[in-house]
Protein backbone atom coordinates (compact mmCIF):
# COMPACT_ATOMS: atom_id res chain seq x y z
CA UNK A 1 0.00 0.00 0.00
CA UNK A 2 1.38 3.46 -1.11
CA UNK A 3 0.32 5.03 2.13
CA UNK A 4 -1.27 4.14 5.67
CA UNK A 5 -5.09 3.51 5.89
CA UNK A 6 -7.14 3.01 8.60
CA UNK A 7 -10.07 0.64 9.43
CA UNK A 8 -12.44 -0.05 12.19
CA UNK A 9 -14.24 -3.40 12.24
CA UNK A 10 -17.65 -3.38 13.82
CA UNK A 11 -19.63 -6.45 14.55
CA UNK A 12 -23.25 -7.37 15.22
CA UNK A 13 -24.32 -10.74 15.84
CA UNK A 14 -23.35 -14.05 16.69
CA UNK A 15 -19.58 -15.56 18.24
CA UNK A 16 -19.31 -16.82 14.54
CA UNK A 17 -19.57 -13.14 12.87
CA UNK A 18 -16.47 -12.29 15.43
CA UNK A 19 -14.43 -15.03 14.22
CA UNK A 20 -14.89 -13.90 11.13
CA UNK A 21 -14.45 -9.98 11.99
CA UNK A 22 -10.83 -11.19 13.55
CA UNK A 23 -9.68 -12.94 10.29
CA UNK A 24 -11.18 -9.89 7.95
CA UNK A 25 -8.74 -8.09 10.98
CA UNK A 26 -6.13 -10.53 10.20
CA UNK A 27 -6.02 -10.01 6.48
CA UNK A 28 -6.40 -6.64 6.89
CA UNK A 29 -3.35 -5.94 9.07
CA UNK A 30 -1.02 -7.92 7.33
CA UNK A 31 -1.79 -6.19 3.92
CA UNK A 32 -1.00 -2.93 6.20
CA UNK A 33 -3.96 -1.45 7.20
CA UNK A 34 -3.34 -0.15 10.85
CA UNK A 35 -6.55 -1.40 12.87
CA UNK A 36 -8.49 1.53 14.92
CA UNK A 37 -11.47 0.49 17.67
CA UNK A 38 -13.72 3.75 16.88
CA UNK A 39 -15.40 4.16 13.34
CA UNK A 40 -14.97 8.05 13.84
CA UNK A 41 -11.09 7.46 13.74
CA UNK A 42 -11.19 4.87 10.70
CA UNK A 43 -10.57 5.83 6.92
CA UNK A 44 -12.99 2.74 6.59
CA UNK A 45 -15.61 1.15 8.41
CA UNK A 46 -16.41 -2.11 7.98
CA UNK A 47 -19.65 -3.39 9.81
CA UNK A 48 -20.16 -6.82 9.58
CA UNK A 49 -23.79 -7.50 9.79
CA UNK A 50 -26.46 -10.25 11.37
CA UNK A 51 -29.03 -11.55 8.67
CA UNK A 52 -30.74 -14.19 10.79
CA UNK A 53 -33.84 -12.56 12.15
CA UNK A 54 -35.69 -8.83 11.39
CA UNK A 55 -34.75 -7.58 14.79
CA UNK A 56 -30.70 -8.47 13.82
CA UNK A 57 -31.18 -6.73 9.85
CA UNK A 58 -32.62 -3.71 11.72
CA UNK A 59 -29.68 -3.79 14.25
CA UNK A 60 -27.66 -4.16 10.97
CA UNK A 61 -28.78 -1.31 8.73
CA UNK A 62 -28.65 0.90 11.99
CA UNK A 63 -25.43 0.44 12.24
CA UNK A 64 -24.22 1.07 8.88
CA UNK A 65 -26.45 4.55 8.73
CA UNK A 66 -24.83 5.36 11.87
CA UNK A 67 -21.51 4.63 10.32
CA UNK A 68 -22.48 6.64 7.67
CA UNK A 69 -23.50 9.46 9.12
CA UNK A 70 -19.46 9.82 10.40
CA UNK A 71 -19.23 10.82 7.08
CA UNK A 72 -17.95 14.20 6.29
CA UNK A 73 -17.39 14.87 10.06
CA UNK A 74 -14.47 12.99 10.81
CA UNK A 75 -12.19 10.87 9.47
CA UNK A 76 -14.46 8.67 7.75
CA UNK A 77 -14.00 8.17 4.31
CA UNK A 78 -16.74 4.98 2.87
CA UNK A 79 -18.61 2.24 4.87
CA UNK A 80 -18.84 -0.79 4.22
CA UNK A 81 -21.37 -3.77 4.76
CA UNK A 82 -19.51 -7.52 4.97
CA UNK A 83 -21.24 -10.66 6.91
CA UNK A 84 -24.73 -12.36 6.89
CA UNK A 85 -27.22 -9.57 5.68
CA UNK A 86 -24.54 -8.52 2.77
CA UNK A 87 -24.14 -12.02 1.78
CA UNK A 88 -27.81 -12.89 1.87
CA UNK A 89 -28.98 -9.71 0.08
CA UNK A 90 -26.29 -8.50 -1.97
CA UNK A 91 -27.50 -6.59 -4.59
CA UNK A 92 -30.94 -5.81 -3.32
CA UNK A 93 -29.55 -4.37 0.20
CA UNK A 94 -27.01 -2.26 -1.75
CA UNK A 95 -29.60 -0.67 -3.74
CA UNK A 96 -31.97 -0.53 -0.93
CA UNK A 97 -29.27 1.14 1.04
CA UNK A 98 -27.45 3.65 -0.89
CA UNK A 99 -25.49 4.88 2.34
CA UNK A 100 -23.28 2.10 1.98
CA UNK A 101 -20.56 2.24 -0.30
CA UNK A 102 -20.12 -1.70 -1.14
CA UNK A 103 -21.80 -4.28 0.13
CA UNK A 104 -19.25 -7.04 0.17
CA UNK A 105 -19.83 -10.74 0.01
CA UNK A 106 -18.05 -13.87 1.54
CA UNK A 107 -16.23 -14.29 -1.62
CA UNK A 108 -14.83 -10.85 -1.35
CA UNK A 109 -13.17 -11.45 1.68
CA UNK A 110 -9.84 -12.87 0.63
CA UNK A 111 -9.55 -9.89 -1.32
CA UNK A 112 -10.89 -7.58 1.16
CA UNK A 113 -7.73 -5.08 1.26
CA UNK A 114 -8.27 -4.47 -2.78
CA UNK A 115 -11.87 -3.94 -2.33
CA UNK A 116 -11.37 -1.28 0.19
CA UNK A 117 -8.85 0.24 -1.97
CA UNK A 118 -10.64 0.83 -4.84
CA UNK A 119 -13.48 1.59 -2.55
CA UNK A 120 -11.64 4.86 -0.72
CA UNK A 121 -10.45 5.56 -4.91
CA UNK A 122 -13.82 6.19 -5.29
CA UNK A 123 -14.31 3.20 -7.45
CA UNK A 124 -17.37 0.67 -7.25
CA UNK A 125 -17.31 -2.55 -6.66
CA UNK A 126 -20.45 -4.62 -8.54
CA UNK A 127 -22.03 -6.37 -5.27
CA UNK A 128 -23.16 -9.66 -5.87
CA UNK A 129 -25.84 -11.57 -6.69
CA UNK A 130 -27.19 -14.21 -3.69
CA UNK A 131 -26.98 -17.64 -4.70
CA UNK A 132 -28.09 -20.64 -2.40
CA UNK A 133 -24.37 -21.66 -1.38
CA UNK A 134 -25.21 -24.81 -0.57
CA UNK A 135 -25.26 -26.02 -4.01
CA UNK A 136 -21.37 -24.78 -4.03
CA UNK A 137 -20.11 -28.40 -2.31
CA UNK A 138 -21.25 -31.50 -3.00
CA UNK A 139 -23.69 -33.41 -1.57
CA UNK A 140 -21.36 -36.17 0.05
CA UNK A 141 -20.28 -34.57 3.42
CA UNK A 142 -17.26 -36.85 3.06
CA UNK A 143 -16.26 -35.20 -0.95
CA UNK A 144 -16.43 -31.89 0.58
CA UNK A 145 -13.21 -31.23 1.65
CA UNK A 146 -11.06 -31.64 -1.43
CA UNK A 147 -13.62 -29.12 -3.19
CA UNK A 148 -13.23 -26.53 -0.47
CA UNK A 149 -9.24 -27.32 -0.40
CA UNK A 150 -9.56 -26.92 -4.21
CA UNK A 151 -11.23 -23.00 -3.26
CA UNK A 152 -14.24 -24.00 -4.44
CA UNK A 153 -16.17 -21.83 -2.03
CA UNK A 154 -15.08 -18.75 0.50
CA UNK A 155 -15.14 -20.14 4.39
CA UNK A 156 -14.96 -17.04 6.99
CA UNK A 157 -13.29 -18.31 9.84
CA UNK A 158 -11.46 -21.09 8.46
CA UNK A 159 -8.28 -18.74 7.88
CA UNK A 160 -4.92 -21.58 8.16
CA UNK A 161 -1.73 -20.23 9.12
CA UNK A 162 -0.39 -17.01 8.05
CA UNK A 163 3.12 -16.80 6.27
CA UNK A 164 5.79 -15.58 9.16
CA UNK A 165 6.21 -12.12 6.69
CA UNK A 166 2.47 -11.57 7.29
CA UNK A 167 2.59 -10.86 10.46
CA UNK A 168 5.18 -8.85 12.77
CA UNK A 169 6.31 -10.76 16.21
CA UNK A 170 5.52 -9.26 19.52
CA UNK A 171 8.86 -8.17 20.04
CA UNK A 172 8.13 -5.84 17.04
CA UNK A 173 4.92 -4.78 18.21
CA UNK A 174 5.36 -2.69 22.16
CA UNK A 175 1.97 -3.19 23.49
CA UNK A 176 2.24 0.47 23.83
CA UNK A 177 2.30 1.19 20.71
CA UNK A 178 -0.97 -0.86 19.97
CA UNK A 179 -4.34 0.92 20.17
CA UNK A 180 -6.08 0.26 23.21
CA UNK A 181 -8.10 -3.09 23.14
CA UNK A 182 -5.81 -4.83 20.48
CA UNK A 183 -3.79 -7.48 21.57
CA UNK A 184 -0.34 -7.54 20.46
CA UNK A 185 0.51 -10.77 17.83
CA UNK A 186 2.80 -13.73 18.72
CA UNK A 187 3.25 -17.58 18.94
CA UNK A 188 1.87 -19.42 16.06
CA UNK A 189 1.45 -17.52 12.57
CA UNK A 190 -2.78 -17.47 12.49
CA UNK A 191 -4.71 -15.58 10.41
CA UNK A 192 -6.86 -13.87 12.84
CA UNK A 193 -5.76 -10.58 14.46
CA UNK A 194 -7.85 -10.14 17.87
CA UNK A 195 -9.78 -7.11 18.33
CA UNK A 196 -10.59 -7.05 22.34
CA UNK A 197 -7.85 -8.55 25.48
CA UNK A 198 -11.28 -10.32 26.65
CA UNK A 199 -9.75 -13.45 28.09
CA UNK A 200 -12.57 -15.68 26.55
CA UNK A 201 -12.48 -15.96 22.73
CA UNK A 202 -14.87 -18.00 20.38
CA UNK A 203 -12.93 -20.59 17.65
CA UNK A 204 -15.29 -21.67 14.46
CA UNK A 205 -15.61 -25.30 14.72
CA UNK A 206 -17.24 -25.45 11.51
CA UNK A 207 -19.54 -23.73 9.06
CA UNK A 208 -22.68 -24.23 7.42
CA UNK A 209 -25.55 -26.93 8.17
CA UNK A 210 -27.21 -29.49 6.39
CA UNK A 211 -30.45 -29.36 8.50
CA UNK A 212 -33.53 -27.70 6.87
CA UNK A 213 -35.61 -26.91 9.76
CA UNK A 214 -38.68 -24.66 7.88
CA UNK A 215 -37.70 -21.60 9.81
CA UNK A 216 -34.12 -21.15 9.33
CA UNK A 217 -32.23 -19.46 6.53
CA UNK A 218 -29.06 -19.61 7.23
CA UNK A 219 -27.97 -22.93 5.24
CA UNK A 220 -28.98 -20.71 1.91
CA UNK A 221 -26.24 -18.31 2.43
CA UNK A 222 -23.47 -20.41 4.94
CA UNK A 223 -23.17 -22.80 2.70
CA UNK A 224 -23.81 -26.58 3.81
CA UNK A 225 -21.82 -28.30 6.32
CA UNK A 226 -17.49 -28.28 6.23
CA UNK A 227 -15.72 -29.18 9.33
CA UNK A 228 -12.58 -27.57 9.90
CA UNK A 229 -9.41 -30.04 10.50
CA UNK A 230 -8.72 -30.81 13.79
CA UNK A 231 -5.30 -29.24 13.34
CA UNK A 232 -6.60 -25.66 12.52
CA UNK A 233 -8.50 -25.81 15.28
CA UNK A 234 -5.52 -26.80 17.04
CA UNK A 235 -3.43 -24.27 15.97
CA UNK A 236 -5.63 -21.62 16.00
CA UNK A 237 -6.83 -22.33 20.17
CA UNK A 238 -2.41 -22.39 21.10
CA UNK A 239 -1.80 -19.06 19.38
CA UNK A 240 -4.99 -17.66 21.64
CA UNK A 241 -3.70 -19.01 24.31
CA UNK A 242 -0.82 -17.34 23.25
CA UNK A 243 -2.50 -13.99 23.41
CA UNK A 244 -3.64 -14.35 27.19
CA UNK A 245 -7.14 -16.44 26.11
CA UNK A 246 -8.28 -18.44 29.31
CA UNK A 247 -11.29 -20.17 27.70
CA UNK A 248 -12.48 -20.93 24.19
CA UNK A 249 -15.55 -20.90 23.33
CA UNK A 250 -16.70 -23.79 19.92
CA UNK A 251 -18.93 -22.60 17.28
CA UNK A 252 -20.60 -23.76 14.08
CA UNK A 253 -23.88 -23.78 13.17
CA UNK A 254 -23.98 -27.29 14.30
CA UNK A 255 -21.22 -29.02 16.64
CA UNK A 256 -22.49 -32.03 16.74
CA UNK A 257 -22.11 -32.88 13.15
CA UNK A 258 -18.61 -31.81 13.41
CA UNK A 259 -16.53 -34.62 11.96
CA UNK A 260 -19.12 -36.44 9.67
CA UNK A 261 -17.32 -34.71 6.44
CA UNK A 262 -13.91 -36.28 7.55
CA UNK A 263 -15.04 -39.60 8.27
CA UNK A 264 -15.70 -39.72 11.66
CA UNK A 265 -18.34 -38.15 13.45
CA UNK A 266 -17.04 -38.81 17.28
CA UNK A 267 -14.63 -36.36 15.96
CA UNK A 268 -15.41 -33.84 18.12
CA UNK A 269 -14.65 -36.42 21.40
CA UNK A 270 -11.24 -36.98 20.43
CA UNK A 271 -10.73 -33.11 20.04
CA UNK A 272 -11.83 -32.48 23.25
CA UNK A 273 -8.69 -33.68 25.19
CA UNK A 274 -6.40 -32.05 23.10
CA UNK A 275 -7.90 -28.79 23.31
CA UNK A 276 -8.07 -28.58 27.14
CA UNK A 277 -4.35 -29.81 27.39
CA UNK A 278 -3.18 -26.39 25.81
CA UNK A 279 -1.30 -24.98 27.79
CA UNK A 280 -2.46 -21.80 29.15
CA UNK A 281 -6.41 -22.74 28.62
CA UNK A 282 -7.95 -23.69 31.03
CA UNK A 283 -11.87 -24.05 30.23
CA UNK A 284 -13.23 -25.10 26.94
CA UNK A 285 -16.89 -24.62 26.05
CA UNK A 286 -18.44 -26.28 23.50
CA UNK A 287 -21.71 -24.20 22.28
CA UNK A 288 -24.81 -24.88 19.33
CA UNK A 289 -26.10 -28.57 20.15
CA UNK A 290 -28.30 -30.62 18.32
CA UNK A 291 -30.95 -32.42 20.74
CA UNK A 292 -31.66 -34.98 17.97
CA UNK A 293 -27.34 -35.82 17.02
CA UNK A 294 -26.65 -36.21 20.87
CA UNK A 295 -25.03 -39.25 21.27
CA UNK A 296 -23.53 -40.82 25.12
CA UNK A 297 -20.38 -40.73 23.92
CA UNK A 298 -20.45 -37.24 23.74
CA UNK A 299 -22.43 -36.42 26.32
CA UNK A 300 -19.38 -38.34 28.11
CA UNK A 301 -16.81 -36.37 26.81
CA UNK A 302 -18.67 -32.84 27.63
CA UNK A 303 -19.22 -34.13 31.62
CA UNK A 304 -16.07 -36.22 32.17
CA UNK A 305 -12.88 -34.13 30.04
CA UNK A 306 -11.09 -31.80 32.45
CA UNK A 307 -10.91 -28.69 31.25
CA UNK A 308 -14.05 -29.24 29.69
CA UNK A 309 -17.04 -27.17 30.97
CA UNK A 310 -20.12 -29.26 31.65
CA UNK A 311 -22.17 -26.86 29.47
CA UNK A 312 -25.20 -27.49 27.13
CA UNK A 313 -26.47 -25.11 24.53
CA UNK A 314 -28.78 -27.32 23.41
CA UNK A 315 -31.48 -26.15 20.32
CA UNK A 316 -34.75 -27.20 21.44
CA UNK A 317 -36.80 -24.32 19.43
CA UNK A 318 -40.15 -26.28 20.79
CA UNK A 319 -40.95 -29.05 22.76
CA UNK A 320 -44.62 -29.97 20.71
CA UNK A 321 -44.19 -32.97 18.51
CA UNK A 322 -46.56 -31.49 16.57
CA UNK A 323 -45.13 -28.19 16.25
CA UNK A 324 -41.49 -29.67 16.16
CA UNK A 325 -42.56 -31.89 12.98
CA UNK A 326 -43.37 -29.00 11.16
CA UNK A 327 -40.30 -27.23 11.80
CA UNK A 328 -38.69 -30.56 10.09
CA UNK A 329 -37.15 -31.07 13.67
CA UNK A 330 -37.12 -34.55 16.15
CA UNK A 331 -38.07 -34.91 19.76
CA UNK A 332 -41.02 -33.72 21.92
CA UNK A 333 -41.24 -33.00 25.69
CA UNK A 334 -40.33 -36.34 26.85
CA UNK A 335 -37.53 -37.14 25.11
CA UNK A 336 -35.99 -33.56 25.82
CA UNK A 337 -36.65 -34.31 29.48
CA UNK A 338 -35.04 -37.69 29.12
CA UNK A 339 -31.94 -36.26 27.50
CA UNK A 340 -31.38 -33.90 30.52
CA UNK A 341 -31.54 -36.38 32.80
CA UNK A 342 -29.12 -38.32 31.29
CA UNK A 343 -26.39 -35.45 31.22
CA UNK A 344 -26.96 -35.01 34.92
CA UNK A 345 -26.70 -38.22 36.02
CA UNK A 346 -23.53 -37.60 34.71
CA UNK A 347 -22.78 -34.06 36.08
CA UNK A 348 -25.59 -32.92 38.62
CA UNK A 349 -24.47 -29.32 37.98
CA UNK A 350 -23.97 -29.38 34.20
CA UNK A 351 -25.50 -25.84 32.42
CA UNK A 352 -27.88 -25.90 30.28
CA UNK A 353 -29.12 -23.47 27.60
CA UNK A 354 -31.81 -23.50 24.89
CA UNK A 355 -33.54 -20.64 22.82
CA UNK A 356 -37.74 -21.60 21.60
CA UNK A 357 -39.69 -19.93 18.71
CA UNK A 358 -43.38 -19.71 19.75
CA UNK A 359 -46.68 -18.88 17.87
CA UNK A 360 -45.20 -21.07 14.72
CA UNK A 361 -47.32 -21.75 12.07
CA UNK A 362 -49.98 -24.19 13.51
CA UNK A 363 -49.02 -24.03 16.67
CA UNK A 364 -52.30 -24.73 19.12
CA UNK A 365 -53.01 -23.69 22.68
CA UNK A 366 -52.17 -27.77 23.61
CA UNK A 367 -49.01 -27.19 21.88
CA UNK A 368 -47.99 -24.04 24.28
CA UNK A 369 -49.33 -25.93 27.31
CA UNK A 370 -46.47 -28.96 25.88
CA UNK A 371 -44.07 -26.34 25.68
CA UNK A 372 -44.65 -24.91 29.12
CA UNK A 373 -44.60 -28.23 31.01
CA UNK A 374 -40.96 -28.85 29.29
CA UNK A 375 -39.85 -25.71 30.50
CA UNK A 376 -41.73 -25.80 34.00
CA UNK A 377 -39.36 -29.38 34.58
CA UNK A 378 -36.26 -28.90 31.95
CA UNK A 379 -34.40 -26.39 35.19
CA UNK A 380 -32.71 -24.50 32.26
CA UNK A 381 -30.32 -21.89 33.54
CA UNK A 382 -30.86 -19.46 30.05
CA UNK A 383 -33.98 -19.71 27.94
CA UNK A 384 -34.30 -17.26 24.56
CA UNK A 385 -37.75 -17.01 23.28
CA UNK A 386 -38.88 -15.11 20.56
CA UNK A 387 -41.65 -14.76 18.49
CA UNK A 388 -42.15 -16.89 14.96
CA UNK A 389 -42.26 -14.24 11.89
CA UNK A 390 -41.62 -15.29 7.98
CA UNK A 391 -38.16 -15.43 6.89
CA UNK A 392 -37.08 -14.85 3.32
CA UNK A 393 -36.88 -18.38 1.37
CA UNK A 394 -38.00 -20.63 4.47
CA UNK A 395 -40.70 -23.36 3.77
CA UNK A 396 -42.38 -21.65 6.84
CA UNK A 397 -42.96 -18.64 5.24
CA UNK A 398 -45.62 -20.36 2.67
CA UNK A 399 -47.22 -22.13 5.58
CA UNK A 400 -50.87 -22.27 6.57
CA UNK A 401 -52.06 -21.57 9.51
CA UNK A 402 -50.27 -18.36 10.35
CA UNK A 403 -51.03 -16.68 13.74
CA UNK A 404 -52.25 -13.52 14.42
CA UNK A 405 -49.50 -10.67 15.22
CA UNK A 406 -51.66 -10.30 18.55
CA UNK A 407 -51.80 -13.84 19.39
CA UNK A 408 -47.96 -14.39 18.62
CA UNK A 409 -46.99 -11.14 21.09
CA UNK A 410 -48.77 -12.67 23.48
CA UNK A 411 -47.83 -15.74 23.56
CA UNK A 412 -44.03 -14.40 23.33
CA UNK A 413 -44.93 -12.40 26.63
CA UNK A 414 -46.28 -15.47 28.49
CA UNK A 415 -43.71 -17.68 27.83
CA UNK A 416 -40.97 -15.00 28.49
CA UNK A 417 -42.42 -14.80 31.61
CA UNK A 418 -42.28 -18.32 32.46
CA UNK A 419 -38.83 -18.61 31.14
CA UNK A 420 -37.66 -16.14 33.39
CA UNK A 421 -39.53 -17.33 36.53
CA UNK A 422 -38.12 -20.68 35.67
CA UNK A 423 -34.17 -19.45 35.57
CA UNK A 424 -34.35 -17.43 38.48
CA UNK A 425 -35.37 -20.61 40.28
CA UNK A 426 -32.75 -22.80 38.70
CA UNK A 427 -30.12 -20.09 39.98
CA UNK A 428 -31.65 -20.19 43.37
CA UNK A 429 -30.90 -23.81 43.18
CA UNK A 430 -27.41 -22.97 42.91
CA UNK A 431 -26.83 -21.29 46.20
CA UNK A 432 -24.97 -22.45 48.39
CA UNK A 433 -23.25 -24.53 45.54
CA UNK A 434 -19.14 -24.14 44.96
CA UNK A 435 -18.84 -22.66 41.38
CA UNK A 436 -15.21 -21.89 39.27
CA UNK A 437 -15.70 -18.41 37.74
CA UNK A 438 -13.10 -16.93 35.48
CA UNK A 439 -12.64 -13.12 36.33
CA UNK A 440 -13.74 -11.43 33.06
CA UNK A 441 -13.59 -7.52 34.27
CA UNK A 442 -13.18 -5.79 37.15
CA UNK A 443 -14.40 -2.12 38.19
CA UNK A 444 -12.78 0.64 37.41
CA UNK A 445 -12.69 1.68 41.42
CA UNK A 446 -10.15 -1.47 41.50
CA UNK A 447 -7.63 -1.14 39.12
CA UNK A 448 -5.03 -1.49 41.69
CA UNK A 449 -6.08 -5.15 43.13
CA UNK A 450 -7.05 -3.68 46.80
CA UNK A 451 -10.43 -5.13 46.50
CA UNK A 452 -12.44 -2.52 46.41
CA UNK A 453 -14.48 -2.46 43.61
CA UNK A 454 -16.78 -5.22 41.58
CA UNK A 455 -15.13 -7.97 40.37
CA UNK A 456 -17.48 -10.25 37.27
CA UNK A 457 -16.54 -13.26 35.87
CA UNK A 458 -18.41 -16.75 34.70
CA UNK A 459 -19.51 -19.46 36.53
CA UNK A 460 -19.00 -22.90 34.22
CA UNK A 461 -22.72 -22.66 33.56
CA UNK A 462 -22.74 -19.47 32.33
CA UNK A 463 -21.64 -18.56 28.09
CA UNK A 464 -20.27 -14.95 27.30
CA UNK A 465 -22.84 -12.60 26.84
CA UNK A 466 -25.88 -15.17 26.91
CA UNK A 467 -26.24 -16.91 30.33
CA UNK A 468 -25.56 -14.33 33.05
CA UNK A 469 -22.66 -13.26 35.70
CA UNK A 470 -21.03 -13.91 39.10
CA UNK A 471 -20.38 -11.08 41.01
CA UNK A 472 -17.83 -12.11 43.17
CA UNK A 473 -17.26 -10.89 46.64
CA UNK A 474 -14.45 -11.72 50.13
CA UNK A 475 -11.11 -11.41 49.26
CA UNK A 476 -9.98 -10.26 46.07
CA UNK A 477 -6.63 -9.12 46.59
CA UNK A 478 -4.27 -9.02 43.83
CA UNK A 479 -7.68 -10.78 41.71
CA UNK A 480 -6.98 -10.33 37.80
CA UNK A 481 -8.84 -10.53 34.90
CA UNK A 482 -8.75 -14.36 33.46
CA UNK A 483 -7.73 -15.95 37.34
CA UNK A 484 -10.05 -18.69 37.59
CA UNK A 485 -11.29 -18.86 41.04
CA UNK A 486 -13.48 -20.84 42.96
CA UNK A 487 -16.34 -19.53 45.17
CA UNK A 488 -19.47 -20.41 47.05
CA UNK A 489 -22.90 -18.90 45.63
CA UNK A 490 -24.63 -16.52 48.30
CA UNK A 491 -27.29 -15.33 46.51
CA UNK A 492 -28.85 -14.22 43.10
CA UNK A 493 -30.46 -11.90 40.99
CA UNK A 494 -32.46 -13.52 38.14
CA UNK A 495 -30.15 -15.26 36.20
CA UNK A 496 -27.09 -14.12 38.06
CA UNK A 497 -25.03 -15.36 40.78
CA UNK A 498 -23.60 -13.81 43.82
CA UNK A 499 -20.43 -15.88 44.90
CA UNK A 500 -17.93 -15.95 47.45
CA UNK A 501 -14.40 -16.59 46.73
CA UNK A 502 -12.36 -19.45 48.18
CA UNK A 503 -9.39 -19.49 46.67
CA UNK A 504 -7.68 -20.32 43.43
CA UNK A 505 -8.89 -23.07 41.41
CA UNK A 506 -7.40 -26.22 41.88
CA UNK A 507 -4.67 -27.12 39.29
CA UNK A 508 -4.42 -23.35 38.44
CA UNK A 509 -1.33 -20.80 39.01
CA UNK A 510 -2.08 -17.87 40.96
Amino acid sequence: MSQRRTVALVTLGCARNEVDSEELAGRLEADGWELVLDAADADVAVVNTCGFVEAAKKDSVDALLEANDLKGHGRTQAVVAVGCMAERYGKELAEALPEADAVLGFDDYADITDRLQTILSGGKHTSHVPRDRRKLLPLSPVERQAAAEGGAVALPGHGAEAPAAAVAPVEETPIADLPEGLAPVSGPRVLRRRLDDSPVASVKLASGCDRRCSFCAIPAFRGSFLSRRPSDVLNEARWLAEQGVREIMLVSENNTSYGKDLGDIRLLETLLPELAAIEGLQRVRVSYLQPAEMRPGLVDALTATPGVVPYFDLSFQHSAANVLRRMRRFGDTDRFLALLDQIRAKAPEAGARSNFIVGFPGETEADLAELERFLTHARLDAIGVFGYSDEDGTEAADYDGKLPEDVVAERLAKISRLAEEMTAQRAEERIGSTVTVLVESIDEDDEDGDGDGSVIGRAEHQAPETDGITSLTGDLDGVKVGDLLTAKVVASEGVDLIAEVLGTAAGVGA
